[in-house]
């Protein structure tokens, strides 16, 4: 089951290695913040050659993560990984030319909030005392 996240690049953790009975393995953690009213953190996983792709952005970059759920069990406890596989630039950030890295770019401002009519604001004038309840 594919899964994706959209949102901005606020941290990435330090990159851990190490040696399993399958060989080398490497991985790195990242954490990625929603644009909504009440934004929303995750924490993804990037595992072999996602960790070395993970490198070419930077902070604040507008990402989109495909990614899998995966939960396992230890000493009765429950353990979950949200594992990138595919991670790119967001669909609404800039695009980019061939040859250049995505780190190069320049991030996209964000959006401008409309600005609000002052006729829609509630009015509170000496008037207008009754509670609505």
């Amino acid at each position: 089951m594919a899964l994706e996240f959209e949102g901005s690049l606020i941290k990435v953790l330090p990159e851990v290695s190490g040696q399993g009975k399958n060989g080398a393995w490497v991985k790195q953690d990242f954490v990625l913040e929603t644009e909504e009213q009440y934004p929303k953190k995750a924490c993804f996983t990037a595992w072999g050659d996602k960790s070395a792709d993970l490198k070419t952005f930077s902070l604040g970059d507008k990402l989109k993560v495909t990614f899998s759920v995966e939960s396992r069990e230890y000493n009765e406890r429950w353990y979950t990984d949200l594992r990138a596989y595919r991670i790119d630039l967001a669909s609404d950030a800039p695009s980019q030319s061939a040859g250049s890295s995505p780190a190069a770019s320049s991030r996209p401002s964000a959006p401008a909030k409309p600005a609000t009519p002052a006729a829609d604001l509630p009015s509170f004038s000496e008037d207008d005392q009754d509670l609505p309840f």
